[in-house]
């Protein structure tokens, strides 16, 4: 499987077998990080990080991918760089490009992510967009299979606000890995209907299957992951807050949605979660609408079936596999 000088943008641009070659290779990966075996194999190369929106998970994970890997990294914060004010993201791109081997960018539009892809000569990956978050998609179903021993047929239950880069790329990974997805949620918020159709068509190769339902009891029964995300996103106005909270509450994620979809179940969350009040901003909103715990309860947040770190610690395994996979290491 040769990736090398590829772009990882979304899902929709790899084959299954692409993808699974990935999750192969970030499982390999993770083995020889344990173990301690060194696999500095890009020595001398360096990479640009490009971060419109702030993160935790993203950023450590490439810095300390890129580590390993022996390669360089710069971050460029929100304030760090010209993209799109004083520089245009074409030029931006091609003196990157002439810098680095490769790039990555975290922001808010996908076509932003697709001009730095076309200008710059050299891979760049999708941290995050508004749209989809294909490296944390990677993560996720190296999680599944490692608890559940394979991806096919395996039965996933989105929760919440499906129409953005979470729900989009769970229904676009599930479809194209032969497992079944489900958005549980308000119909206002399914995902867009055009994205459903062409996730229809993979699933048709896959023997995968797409649901949309508002049934909570129904779209969450026998599921064998329960999966949610915050409910209001980094850089969304402060108005959004209360009409989320009204239409999405019957979608948390409770005990009683976890003994629905049974013992087998496990729990997935990207974070940052609003399991408590214990950030300033949970603090800030929960006083405001009184709530002590948001998409997710913190007795299910806390319990033997949410692996949620888990699945964080396998962002930084998988984004090694593909840097290494794009740059050739």
């Amino acid at each position: 499987m040769d990736l090398r000088g590829r772009s990882f943008l979304t899902l929709k641009d790899f084959t299954p077998q692409e993808i699974v070659y990935l999750i192969d290779l970030a499982a390999e990966y993770k083995e020889k990080k344990k173990k301690g075996i060194l696999h500095d194999t890009l020595r001398g190369k360096n990479i640009a990080l490009i971060f419109e929106k702030t993160s935790t998970r993203t950023r450590c994970s490439f810095e300390v991918a890129a580590h390993d890997l022996g390669m360089g990294t710069t971050y460029l914060d929100p304030s760090g760089s010209q993209i799109g004010k004083k520089e245009s993201i074409a030029d931006t791109a091609r003196v990157l490009g002439r810098m680095f081997e490769g790039i990555e960018y975290r922001g808010f539009e996908q076509a932003i992510v697709e001009e730095l892809a076309k200008h710059a000569g050299v891979p760049v990956w999708n941290g995050l967009t508004n749209e989809y978050h294909p490296t944390q998609m990677l993560a996720d179903m190296l999680t599944i299979r490692e608890h559940f021993g394979h991806l096919e047929g395996i039965k996933l239950t989105y929760m919440g606000d499906a129409r953005y880069n979470m729900g989009n790329s769970l229904m676009i990974a599930c479809a194209k890995l032969g497992m079944h997805f489900t958005a549980c949620t308000s119909k206002e918020y399914f995902p867009d209907a055009a994205l459903v159709a062409e996730c229809e068509e993979y699933a048709k190769q896959s023997g995968a299957s797409i649901t949309l339902t508002e049934d909570v009891d129904a779209g969450t029964k026998k599921a064998d992951v329960i999966y949610t995300d915050v409910w209001v996103s980094m850089g969304e106005p402060e108005e959004v807050w209360a009409e989320r909270i009204e239409k999405l509450s019957p979608y948390k994620v409770t005990k009683a949605v976890m003994d629905n979809a049974g013992e087998q179940s496990i729990f997935l969350h990207c974070l940052p979660a609003f399991h408590d009040l214990k950030t300033k901003i949970g603090k800030e909103q929960g006083e405001k609408y009184h709530f002590t715990e948001l998409e997710v309860t913190d007795e299910v947040f806390e319990s033997k079936q949410s692996l949620v770190f888990d699945e964080a610690e396998n962002r930084m395994h998988t984004i090694k596999a593909v840097i290494a996979a794009t740059l050739g290491a």
